[in-house]
């Protein structure tokens, strides 16, 4: 899941996305997810966002790839994302996509 940053927290549309997620909420159980967000700045809330679209996955009992080395929580840009940025996200899908393969054999 991925988000702008407003004020350290997900959009408006993702956090209604997510409440109205109680529709579907045992059909998450297991699933594998990721964050990612972009922001204006530097301490803007990107990390604050991150950690609010992690504590949805984990409330629908979702499995959550983190990364040991850096950026634990997801990915956080600041501004438009450069070329850099974009492998970062595209490093972390493949993470995400190894993690499904790993649990589904």
């Amino acid at each position: 899941m991925g988000s702008p940053t407003y004020f350290g927290q997900m959009s408006a549309k993702l956090k209604a996305l997510i409440d109205n997620s109680i529709q579907v909420h045992k059909n998450l159980r297991g699933k594998v997810g990721g964050a990612f967000t972009s922001s204006g700045g530097t301490a803007s809330g990107g990390e604050t966002t991150l950690l609010s679209i992690v504590q949805a996955m984990l409330i629908h009992g979702m499995i959550v790839q983190g990364r040991a080395d850096d950026k634990h929580y997801g990915v956080a840009v600041t501004g438009t994302p450069s070329k850099e940025d974009l492998e970062e996200c595209e490093e972390l899908w493949k993470r995400v996509a190894t993690l499904v393969l790993r649990l589904n054999f």
